[in-house]
């Protein structure tokens, strides 16, 4: 397990060059299959992984909540994974997966852990069109020798935790009351999200700011679209800026992540002067840091609205991260 927890932080340099790394793990038989899935994982959300620890169930607790475990002295909740996908371990719940996201820690229990492996994000593809389960964000196509032509089924976790911790269902609108649309009349802000439960929570708390906008689900279908608009404002001798008045974009999605796409947006003499703002569940100053190198406006963990204002009008008054 060293193996997998080593040198973590020296993978935030990846994310400058539209890669990252896989954590990938099994749950055991699916419900439909005999054949057990291989699932992954940002290592980027990744703490730490330990055995299984003592859990503690509270009374009324209920599936796949499995309880609370103390982890080096923090009381955390622990997941249990295979009951989230409907899979059955074959040979029990060995592992927990320690992740940070969204300004909470968890634990996911899961029957095994496999390998770390290094894909471009152009090797993930939405899996909203090719897959049922509301749990799976993405798909993952590898190519490693081990691997060769296997696929990894990239799990949600916004949604998951959406679904079971019902503190983190609420977009607290009245903490923005009485916000005004920022952006110049007839700009929108493209936003680029590829977890389904995020984009209706940013969808809830830009319309209550009175932000329009055009959701995307992968940073290279944004990415399309902003050169759609910018072909259109130039053919009508308008400024970029008068037809998109921000871009807000998560960091890890399929076919292109956040930071390239704020690179790209940032390195073209048309499109530059775009304020982006970067929404993400990953955290740290390595996160940080990549945010000023790409070149971004601003920065802001998920999910917290009345931050989330605050960094956008931050932002479009041309303040500095």
């Amino acid at each position: 397990m060293d193996s997998f927890q080593k040198d973590i932080d020296e993978r935030a340099n990846l994310a400058l060059s539209n890669k990252f790394e896989l954590l990938l793990f099994r749950l055991g038989k699916g419900q439909h299959s005999d054949k057990s899935e291989l699932y992954g994982i940002n290592v980027f959300k990744l703490r730490e992984i330990v055995p299984m620890q003592k859990i503690n169930r509270a009374a009324g607790m209920m599936s796949p909540l499995l309880g609370m475990a103390n982890i080096r002295d923090q009381i955390i909740p622990v997941i249990d994974l295979p009951a989230v996908t409907g899979c059955t371990p074959e040979t029990g719940l060995n592992l927990l997966l320690i992740t940070e996201y969204a300004r909470s820690t968890q634990a996911f229990a899961v029957e095994s852990v496999e390998n770390i492996i290094r894909l471009d994000w152009s090797q993930v593809h939405a899996a909203e069109s090719g897959v049922s389960s509301r749990n799976i964000t993405s798909i993952a196509s590898l190519d490693s020798d081990e691997y060769k032509g296997e696929l990894a089924l990239v799990l949600d976790v916004e949604q998951i935790l959406y679904d079971i911790i019902p503190s983190g269902r609420n977009v607290d609108v009245a903490a923005i009351e009485g916000s005004t649309n920022p952006l110049k009349p007839g700009a929108v802000a493209i936003v680029a999200e590829d977890s389904k439960v995020a984009r209706m929570m940013l969808e809830q708390g830009l319309k209550g700011m009175g932000i329009p906008t055009m959701m995307h689900s992968t940073g290279l279908e944004a990415w399309e679209k902003i050169k759609v608009i910018a072909a259109e404002a130039k053919a009508a001798g308008q400024p970029i800026t008068d037809r998109i008045g921000m871009v807000l974009t998560d960091i890890e999605m399929p076919e292109m992540d956040g930071f390239t796409l704020t690179r790209n947006i940032k390195t073209d003499i048309t499109l530059k002067q775009i304020p982006v703002v970067i929404h993400s569940s990953l955290s740290g100053s390595a996160n940080e840091d990549h945010v000023r190198k790409v070149g971004a406006n601003g920065y802001v963990a998920k999910f917290d609205v009345k931050e989330l204002s605050q960094v956008i009008n931050k932002a479009l008054e041309g303040a500095e991260l």
